[in-house]
């Protein structure tokens, strides 16, 4: 198996074991994934309309109202037992009961659009001005759609489908507008994970750094953790040529943005990953006035719940001893937002034998952890998971055009291995974990 590392190699996960967490179960026949592949093709044209419909009305975190109406919409034209709206807001959950007895493993797929403004020129613009779907999320959806159209098919044949497959739509993966709650973490304590109860949860994100047919995952921690914090000093206002009749709050802040990179090359064991960055600085409204007040605003990312919990602490002690040495005062918030996501190994181990009978052994990637993050970790936290990275990247083109930027697209022909990938997983997972 190919090892891959790239400069923002990331690197997803989760956690369950299979057969009580015996050694990797029998990929799936290769009948079964021929008849997937078929399925997955027939499809391939109207999922391609689907993504683009998707990617041109682009909505923003707990305003996916209208994306709400499509999917639900899709969802009950297919035939799912059930669908429910309103989940965490604009949440949808499809639910397919297959036509035996069996475990019940989930599929999510997020809905949320960035604030980006899209410069590419394609028939699939946003047409919805300063929003665009910059992360992949139209990807997503289209997949999860096709997963549920292809196990539909499945069942109706009369093809073994032991269990039951919860079809997870999420708003707000980007996190929700300050002051309200949304996410994963919302539609977990909405009960999405228990009515019925789910035993494993599978995802996958677009990858702009992996061409077409390709796939990457790991074992363990996969994504970090992201939380925010805040720090206000309060010095004391003073004119720009006296500067000593004050206390400047922008030396102090200074001070302060410098010193908090001791916790990672001084405080911190060096072999484990952190970043603490600072992404705001405001002080000041004209330049000879030394301000009263300055504000740093940032991020903390780990891929250790014990690293995260200590650097809170470690910058405060820091904040206090700068803040204090030059008579300023401050405040200090840390908000904890979206936790580790970690592979669960022996859901990994069972599920990939699958993923390189499908696509080959090469087209399989163990990857690195990435420092980016995904609140799909909430899921991981509470069952077992695995979340994967689908190669989104035209192979006749080396351009990476990243996430979260008015260039990234995606090639569509990915739509279609995602499907693949994503409808093999869940078939291997409810045939082995039946047995």
């Amino acid at each position: 198996m190919t090892r891959f590392v790239i400069g923002m190699a990331f690197l997803l996960g989760i956690g369950l074991g299979i057969a009580g967490g015996a050694g990797p179960a029998a990929s799936p026949d290769a009948a079964t994934l021929q008849a997937v592949a078929a399925k997955a093709q027939a499809l391939e044209a109207r999922l391609i309309e689907t993504r683009r419909h998707l990617h041109m009305y682009p909505e923003l975190s707990n305003r996916e109202f209208e994306t709400s109406k499509f999917i639900a919409e899709r969802l009950r034209a297919l035939g799912l037992d059930e669908v429910r709206t309103g989940v965490a807001k604009t949440g949808v959950v499809g639910i397919l009961r297959g036509n035996r007895p069996g475990p019940v493993v989930a599929v999510r797929a997020d809905m949320d659009a960035l604030p980006v403004e899209e410069t590419i020129d394609v028939p699939y613009k946003s047409r919805n001005p300063g929003v665009k779907h910059a992360c992949g999320h139209d990807v997503h959806m289209t997949v999860a759609l096709g997963t549920a159209e292809v196990l539909v098919q499945w069942k109706r044949e009369g093809r073994p489908l032991p269990g039951t497959v919860v079809f997870i739509f999420q708003p707000a993966e980007e996190g929700p507008p300050p002051g309200e709650e949304g996410g994963a973490s919302l539609m977990i304590r909405e009960g999405v994970l228990d009515q019925p109860r789910v035993q494993a949860i599978f995802g996958l994100h677009s990858a702009p750094f992996l061409p077409v047919g390709t796939v990457a995952y790991t074992e363990g921690p996969i994504l970090a953790s992201a939380d925010r914090f805040e720090v206000i000093v309060h010095g004391k206002q003073t004119h720009g040529a006296y500067p000593h009749q004050g206390i400047d709050p922008i030396y102090v802040g200074s001070q302060v943005v410098v010193n908090l990179q001791a916790i990672l090359s001084r405080q911190l064991d060096p072999r484990e990953p952190a970043v603490v960055s600072v992404g705001v600085f405001q002080a000041g409204n004209r330049f000879n006035i030394i301000p009263g007040d300055a504000r740093l605003e940032g991020t903390v990312r780990t891929l250790n719940e014990e690293t995260r919990r200590r650097i809170p602490v470690l910058m405060e002690q820091i904040i206090r001893g700068i803040t204090e040495a030059y008579g300023a005062t401050y405040e200090f918030r840390y908000e904890a937002m979206t936790p580790v996501t970690v592979n669960d190994a022996a859901l990994a181990r069972a599920m990939v034998p699958a993923l390189q009978k499908l696509l080959g052994a090469d087209r399989v990637i163990r990857t690195e952890a990435q420092m980016g993050a995904e609140d799909f970790g909430f899921y991981a936290q509470q069952i077992p998971g695995f979340y994967f990275w689908l190669g989104v990247r035209a192979p006749e083109d080396p351009t990476v055009r990243m996430l979260h930027t008015p260039e990234f697209d995606a090639d569509e022909r990915s739509i279609g291995v995602g499907v693949r990938a994503m409808t093999t997983l869940v078939l291997h997972y409810l045939g082995q974990a039946g047995k």
